[in-house]
């Protein structure tokens, strides 16, 4: 059974994501002195909330096609075979398996596919709150956060640096900034 918790005004139903106000984002560290960070354009995902918010079920979907690290060049390889196959694999795809509330933070597991590959994975969810907007919608807002290693998934690209290490490192950092109104 799951453990009940309250947060204050939080409502059941089912809330989908407000693509103006959201981002999904990620970095990785390139040639080890510094990071690239980029963006999928095009996203989308619904929270199903119960009376208990540990009963929360979400599910998330970015399109490859739409990545932007504000390099074209960079965007259009990470849309072939060599990272991401995006005519293969057009999507990445979360769907949570439980939310859990650990010494006052907010956990979501779930499993992400990627390039085919579904794999178990946690984001810390830095939970904002709820409110209304100015024209009539109940909003909540939130960061969720998780590290992957992107090998685990078939990304693995690289090439050796005269100076040592390698071009690209293993661990991509994902970002979601979420708001979302619950539907009417």
């Amino acid at each position: 059974m799951t453990a009940v918790t309250t947060i204050p005004g939080h409502k059941a139903g089912t809330w989908t994501i407000d693509k103006a106000h959201s981002s999904v984002s990620f970095s990785i560290r390139h040639i080890v002195i510094s990071k690239v960070k980029g963006t999928f354009d095009d996203f989308d995902a619904t929270f199903v909330t119960g009376e208990n918010p540990l009963d929360t079920v979400v599910t998330a979907s970015a399109k490859i096609v739409s990545i932007n690290t504000n390099e074209p060049n960079r965007d259009g390889h990470l849309r072939t075979g060599d990272f991401f196959d995006a005519e293969t694999y057009p999507t990445i795809d979360f769907v949570s398996t439980g939310v859990r509330e650990v010494t006052g933070d907010y956990l979501v597991d779930g499993n992400i596919t990627i390039k085919g590959v579904t794999k178990p994975v946690t984001f810390d969810f830095d939970f904002g709150g709820f409110g209304g907007d100015p024209y009539g919608n109940y909003k909540f807002g939130a960061t969720a956060q998780t590290v992957i290693n992107r090998e685990d998934f078939g990304l693995t690209y690289n090439a050796a640096l005269e100076t040592g290490g390698m071009l690209l490192g293993d661990k991509v950092t994902i970002t979601l900034e979420l708001q979302a109104s619950l539907n009417a």
